[in-house]
This record gives C-alpha cells, sequence and structure tokens, in this order.
C-alpha cells in the first residue's frame, strides 16, 4: 500500500481555489481502481480515491491557509457518488474490508476535525444521486444540498440491498450529528431507493434543495454567504507544501528520518522506534513556514501517520507493536512549548491537530501496543502521551541510567482521545483530581515515582528486565487475534461517549461481525449476490 500523493498525481478528484474558497470535484476514473476485477462506475470509490480524499483535507489544511470554505461536488452530470464499490467490497479480504472501513472513517473525521479546529466550514453540493458512503461523505460536512431534479435522491441502502451496514458512520450522523428522528431514520435506512427533495428536508436529512437550473449559482451563493461571516484563518495566503516522504521499505523494515518500524514475522512483532527531535527547531508559526516540512514536528508526525497506515494494511499478522521511543527529553518538550504558546498562529495550530488526529488513529489500530520505557527511553511530552495510548507499558528499574518520566504540557487536553477526554483522565478514572493535577504540574520523575503514581504498568530491575518482556511478549502473541482485538476497543476507550467514538466502538465492532457472516458474505450473501438475478438467501435466525 502506498498512501503518499499529490494533487498532480490524483485520478478521481479535481481540486481547485478561488480565494478563501476551495472545489473538490469528484471525477472518479472508472477504469483506474485500486486492485483488479472492477470498474468503478457511477463515482463509486475504492482505496485509492479515499487516499487522494485524505490528501486532499490535508493539503487544504496546510497549504492552503486562506480556505474558509470547502465545496464538494461531483465533476459528472446526474450522480454525485454511488457509495464504496459494492464489486470491490465482494473481491475484498475480510481483514482489507474492515481496515478499508476505518481509513473512510478517519478520512470523513478528518474533515469534521478541520471544521471543529481549523474554522473550515464544508458544503456538500448534491448535483445527482448520493448512496450509501457518497451520503455519507456528505453527512461529513458542515451543510447538505440536492439538485432538485425529480431524479436525485439520497439514501443508505446498504441494509436492504446488502444485507451490510453503512460503513463509514453513517447510522450514527443520522441521529446524533443530524439529530434525525429514529423512526424515521429507521423508515430511511430500509428505503433502497432513498429519499428526495422536500422529504429530505422536512427529515433533515439535507439543508436545502435548489432547482437544476441554478444548482450551481446557488452552491455559489451559500459558498459566498458562509465564506463572509467566518474569520480569516490567517493573515497571509501563505501555505506549507507538503513534500514526499521519504521512506526506505524492505521485506521487513519500513524506515523514515525520525520513524523505523522493524518487522519480526515468527513472533508476529513489529518494534517501532520514534525518534525526538535534533538540532535547533522552529519556535513559532512564523518559522516553520521557513523551515518547510522538514521540521521535526510535521515530519515526526507525517511518518508516524503513515507508518500505522502501512501496518495496517501491510502487515495483518503483526499482532503486537513493541513501542519505543528515543532522543533529549528536554528538546522534544520545548517544541511542545513553542506550539503551545504560538496557537495564534494558524499552522501552530495545525501541527497540534496533527499530533490529535495521528495520536487518535495509535488509539484506533487494532493491534496490541506494549510500550517498553528502557534506559535509553525518551519518556517525554508527546513520546509519554504514545506510551499511555499502550495496553501496557513496561518501564525498567535501573540505578546505573535511570528511566524518566516527563509530562508534558499537551497531555493537559491538547491531544484529547475520539471520546473526548485525553489519555490522563481515561488511565484514572477512579482518581481525576489526580489527573487534573499530573497534567497541571507536569512533573518529572524516576521509574519508580512514576509507578507509584499509576503510570507504569510493571517496573522490572535489571535481572529479571529480559525475561519478562520476553514473557509477556509471547504470551500476548498466542492468543487469539480476534479475541484481543475486542478486548482492546473495549477497554482503551474508558468513560464517555462521542459521536466519533460510536462510529468506531459500535460500527466497526457491528462491521466487523456482519461482514463474515453468510448472509452478507457467504455464497449466497446480499453482498456477493448483489446485481445477479438470483436474490440473496438468509439464514433467518436472529443472534
Amino acid at each position: 500500500m502506498e498512501f503518499q500523493t499529490n494533487p498532480e498525481q490524483y485520478k478521481h478528484w479535481r481540486l481547485s481555489f478561488e480565494g478563501p474558497i476551495a472545489r473538490m470535484e469528484m471525477a472518479v476514473a472508472q477504469d483506474k481502481p485500486f486492485g483488479e476485477g472492477y470498474e468503478l462506475k457511477l463515482n463509486s470509490y475504492d482505496i485509492g480515491v479515499d487516499i487522494e480524499l485524505n490528501d486532499a483535507v490535508q493539503r487544504i489544511r496546510f497549504e492552503h491557509p486562506e480556505v474558509k470554505v470547502v465545496v464538494v461536488t461531483s465533476a459528472w452530470d446526474k450522480v454525485f457518488c454511488a457509495g464504496a464499490n459494492i464489486r470491490m467490497l465482494g473481491k475484498s479480504t475480510h481483514p482489507f474490508k474492515v481496515n478499508f472501513c476505518k481509513y473512510t472513517n478517519e478520512t470523513r473525521l478528518a474533515i469534521e476535525d478541520s471544521s471543529r479546529f481549523s474554522g473550515i466550514r464544508w458544503i456538500a453540493a448534491l448535483n445527482g444521486i448520493c448512496a450509501g458512503g457518497g451520503y455519507e461523505l456528505a453527512l461529513a460536512c458542515d451543510e447538505i444540498y440536492l439538485v432538485d431534479d425529480n431524479h436525485s435522491a439520497v439514501s443508505l441502502p446498504e441494509v436492504p440491498l446488502l444485507g451490510v451496514l453503512p460503513g463509514t458512520g453513517g447510522l450514527t450522523r443520522l441521529v446524533d450529528k443530524r439529530k434525525v428522528r429514529r423512526d424515521l431514520a429507521d423508515v430511511f435506512c430500509t428505503l433502497p431507493e432513498g429519499v428526495k427533495g422536500k422529504r429530505a428536508v422536512a427529515w433533515n436529512l439535507i439543508d436545502g434543495t435548489f432547482p437544476k437550473s441554478k444548482f450551481q449559482e446557488k452552491i455559489h451563493e451559500r459558498a459566498e454567504a458562509l465564506e463572509a461571516s467566518l474569520p480569516a484563518r490567517s493573515e497571509s495566503p501563505e501555505g506549507l507544501a507538503l513534500l514526499p516522504l521519504n521512506a526506505e521499505i524492505s521485506e521487513n523494515r519500513f524506515r523514515y528520518d525520525s520513524v523505523d518500524v522493524e518487522i519480526d514475522r515468527q513472533k508476529r512483532v513489529a518494534t517501532l522506534t520514534i525518534h525526538g527531535p535534533k538540532g535547533d527547531q522552529p519556535g513559532n508559526g512564523a518559522a516553520y513556514l521557513a523551515k518547510g516540512c522538514d521540521a521535526w514536528a510535521i515530519a515526526a508526525c507525517r511518518q508516524l501517520d503513515d507508518a500505522l497506515c502501512r501496518l495496517r494494511f501491510d502487515e495483518l499478522e503483526v499482532g503486537l507493536i513493541r513501542l519505543q521511543t528515543r532522543g533529549d527529553a528536554e528538546a522534544l518538550l520545548q517544541v511542545e512549548r513553542d506550539l503551545l504558546a504560538d496557537q495564534g498562529h494558524w499552522l501552530s495550530r495545525e501541527i497540534l491537530a496533527f499530533w490529535a488526529r495521528t495520536l487518535r488513529r495509535l488509539d484506533l489500530t487494532a493491534r496490541s501496543v506494549f510500550a517498553v520505557a528502557d534506559e535509553d527511553s525518551c519518556m517525554a511530552g508527546v513520546f509519554l502521551e504514545m506510551a499511555l495510548a499502550a495496553d501496557r507499558i513496561y518501564a525498567l528499574d535501573s540505578e546505573e541510567k535511570p528511566v524518566r518520566f516527563s509530562i508534558g504540557p499537551l497531555s493537559n487536553g491538547s491531544l484529547p482521545m475520539s471520546h473526548g477526554p485525553t489519555r490522563l483522565q481515561v488511565r484514572f478514572l477512579a482518581d481525576p483530581i489526580k489527573a487534573d493535577r499530573l497534567a497541571t504540574e507536569q512533573p518529572t520523575m524516576t521509574a519508580k515515582e512514576a509507578e507509584e503514581q499509576g503510570l507504569t504498568t510493571f517496573l522490572f530491575d535489571d535481572i529479571d528486565w529480559d525475561d519478562e518482556l520476553r514473557i509477556a511478549f509471547e504470551e500476548r502473541a498466542s492468543l487469539s487475534p480476534d479475541a484481543l482485538t475486542g478486548l482492546e476497543a473495549s477497554l482503551r476507550f474508558a468513560g464517555p461517549e462521542t459521536c466519533d467514538s460510536k462510529i468506531f466502538g459500535r460500527l466497526s465492532a457491528w462491521q466487523n461481525w456482519i461482514f463474515i457472516r453468510p448472509n452478507a458474505t457467504g455464497e449466497e450473501g446480499a453482498l456477493v449476490r448483489y446485481g445477479n438475478p438470483e436474490p440473496a438467501r438468509f439464514d433467518w435466525r436472529r443472534t
């Protein structure tokens, strides 16, 4: 899998800019699918289409600070998007289907994140039929408008047509985000033909309709009005170009400047090592603009994000990530202090928001994660935050070269989890006062003191260290990967729920199960028989 692209390489999207208004046209090339054996008809999408979408969202945030409104529409007449390509799903393996749904979810959450934290507003201009994942893309936008041509409709037809669920958060966004009445949502999700025009407005499925003859004109007027009501994101249109990542990819390793992943296939373990900043670092957003995307705070985050995606899609049998951190703690903490002090600059805000999104991708990765704090570790700031995202933290109690733990300023609310709280708050649900105290005081402590504060899972001395780690890793690798996926997802997100966490916690669990049920993917299942003359044959038992 290759997750790096740029607008010059896009096959399926057209990205253009008119001052503070950007336009993203979905123009899926049906003869250029990511895999073999299917065509991307009717603006249906596969992972290749979504990789480009994710790249476009990221570039708008970093490269175009002048943009305040994005219009998402289709380049083709009479069709906005038919959703995820059914032939692709029918031919895909179970792990790919699940990872595909998770990646598309994260891309749409990135759209909502840009609205929430960057002040960019998104308008979905549905100039034709909008079904399934196409409507889920629209639901991620702030406003939805449908052409009134007596033909176009919005629909979520997955249940009646395919025997599966809308895979990108459609059910949750209907009732949680758009607050559609649940009885109306129930009807809507069982209507294969969808809902048109006035009824779609009345049910709050869309925000309005415009006649075909005036559709583009009215959308432009709405985009201009919305843009005029929003504050500028930046005093200057100068953005930060996101240049290609330099990655060395080999059979058992992928290495970047600051991130290194080494695969032990026999043990089914990936060792992910992240290195901290070296040398002088920019002190504010203006300096980051001058330095470019090679600055550590940007480059390391991009590399970590790419590495996590590669692990998900390319290394399915890796069940355990050994997380290691290296570097100078004070240098790392100073980068964080500078970014936090400069939140008046758009780029400093975007860098912190990007770290928050990437750590959420780590939280949501279906792999066991054991953080290892040894004598060479840098357990400080965002690196300690990564350790807190792990399922366990193993620390070495060494008198000769003591390990230090330093809670950084970003742990005090700058890097929230998908369901809202910080990782310290989740760790200390039974003692919120301690969580607040540690986040406020931001102490530096020895491994022994960190254990006393509850920041480590196990503390071992030099004599037992190697054996204890070996036993822990071997035991974990011997357990059912399916059971571990359910275990980890259930334990990582303690406390409250949000729309985001419901999408992953509920949808991912249900879809994971449904995708392996014969009613959906068996020889006579709805997903397999879609488009064939023979209807699906269901096992009618409820379980």
